[in-house]
């Protein structure tokens, strides 16, 4: 069962005025977006800037009106039956929306509050919560001493108060170090694994590798590829040998050396004296080239056996897309 669906979505942003001196944005935000979502699942939604992840978003809360198309969530039109959709789920934009004067127990007891929880009620889901988002400890603190990574997970606690079956996240780790991402990614996980389905818009590929279960890459719009990490990985070869050279003057001869193990175009970077080796058959490459370098006399810094990643293929794919919008 999809816990969300889109089908022929379109939004078409108009031209205005939102001061004397500035003419606001126009265009499509979706033009014909298409999305399956099964329950119990993450999606990770991709795309440059301005490819519609957060109107999509806007839309599924029902924030935002669509101008044709279908979209359902938790098995309900958010056109037609919008009062539903939001009893069912709950929306972390990409700024936290939480009170920094107040502490993060009060915070959390005035979202329940305001979602008509009884007193008693809402102080035992905040404590529930405080402890199942690693915040007990600070609770009695006022948020401004709270880190960024701590914001974000009581701002993740506070749209669980009432246990939403769906999770639209927008870009939940902007700003953050590498530890408050993790600290978000472990509080994501933690809500799946007890059944939430999750919505998450992202610009880091790792993220979108980290936790979605599918990803739908976006480019004006539309979804221009969608699958499983791995499959989208898939999409542009196998296995690559990244080969370094401590002279960048060698790369001429290193792509001569290995073009006849290659199975595809080989990549260059002269800048950072490297090449990258599309390959089959890993180990046995990874010996061949080894082997042939070492004949022709050249010593690498450094030979690498990897998969392709999420950035080669979001840059592949978002690319060409946009090469034939623009065409």
């Amino acid at each position: 069962m999809n816990a969300i669906s889109a089908s022929g979505i379109h939004k078409h942003y108009g031209t205005f005025r939102a001061n004397s001196s500035r003419v606001g944005p126009k265009g499509p935000g979706l033009d014909g977006f298409d999305l399956e979502v099964p329950a119990g699942t993450v999606c990770g939604l991709l795309g440059p800037n301005g490819a519609g992840k957060t109107t999509a978003i806007r839309i599924f809360a029902t924030l935002l009106a669509h101008d044709a198309g279908e979209a359902r969530v938790a098995g309900f039109d958010v056109r037609r039956r919008s009062d539903q959709v939001r009893r069912r789920i709950g929306l972390v934009g990409q700024h936290a929306a939480v009170d920094e004067i107040l502490t993060g127990r009060q915070n959390l007891e005035l979202f329940g509050r305001l979602h008509h929880l009884p007193v008693r009620t809402a102080r035992a889901r905040a404590d529930e919560l405080l402890e199942r988002f690693a915040l007990a400890d600070t609770g009695a603190k006022p948020v401004a001493k709270y880190s960024g990574g701590m914001r974000r997970r009581l701002d993740l606690a506070a749209s669980l108060i009432v246990a939403p079956e769906v999770l639209f996240v927008d870009e939940p780790t902007t700003g953050l170090d590498p530890q408050g991402r993790r600290d978000v990614w472990a509080a994501i996980r933690d809500l799946v694994d007890g059944g939430t389905t999750v919505l998450l818009t992202t610009q880091y590929l790792e993220e979108a590798d980290q936790l979605a279960d599918r990803i739908a890459m976006l480019t004006a719009g539309r979804v221009v590829a969608e699958g499983t990490p791995e499959q989208l990985k898939s999409m542009i070869g196998g296995d690559r040998i990244d080969i370094v050279l401590g002279d960048a003057a060698l790369l001429g001869r290193a792509v001569e050396t290995v073009r006849p193990l290659s199975t595809g175009e080989i990549e260059v970077d002269a800048a950072e004296a490297r090449l990258s080796v599309p390959v089959a058959e890993r180990a046995r490459a990874l010996m061949l080239v080894a082997a042939a370098l070492t004949e022709h006399g050249i010593e690498p810094v450094d030979v690498v056996l990897r998969r392709p990643t999420l950035d080669e293929v979001f840059l592949h794919v978002t690319g060409g897309a946009e090469r034939e919008v623009a065409a």
